[in-house]
């Protein structure tokens, strides 16, 4: 087992120099970002319930939806054109999701 874990570590370590961006710190701001994702989106919502300005929260939570992306679009070299598709696809998906989450009324409980 400690053997695949080796073997694991160095293909990311390989694949960080390739394309010039350092694993530790792609993963570190993508947990980070996550974590702070949860909590802007949470102040959005507070938000949206007392009708108070929401675009604020929401810059915050896009920011730190996309850092680590912007991250590796800004830092990375030689990625592959998939690689810039599926995060155009994300962004996307992720912003429509969003939308549909704080727009959606409530259902009543009967």
């Amino acid at each position: 087992m400690t053997e695949y874990i080796t073997v694991f570590k160095d293909w990311v370590i390989s694949l960080g120099e390739k394309h010039e961006v350092d694993p530790l710190v792609l993963g570190s701001l993508y947990l980070i970002s996550k974590i702070g994702f949860f909590i802007f989106l949470a102040w959005l919502l507070k938000n949206l319930k007392v009708k108070k300005a929401i675009l604020i929260p929401l810059l915050f939570a896009s920011l730190s939806f996309s850092l680590p992306y912007l991250y590796l679009v800004i830092a990375g070299r030689n990625i592959s054109i998939w690689v810039y598709l599926f995060i155009g696809l994300m962004f996307i998906y992720g912003g429509f999701s969003i939308w549909k989450k704080i727009t959606i009324k409530p259902s009543r409980l009967s």
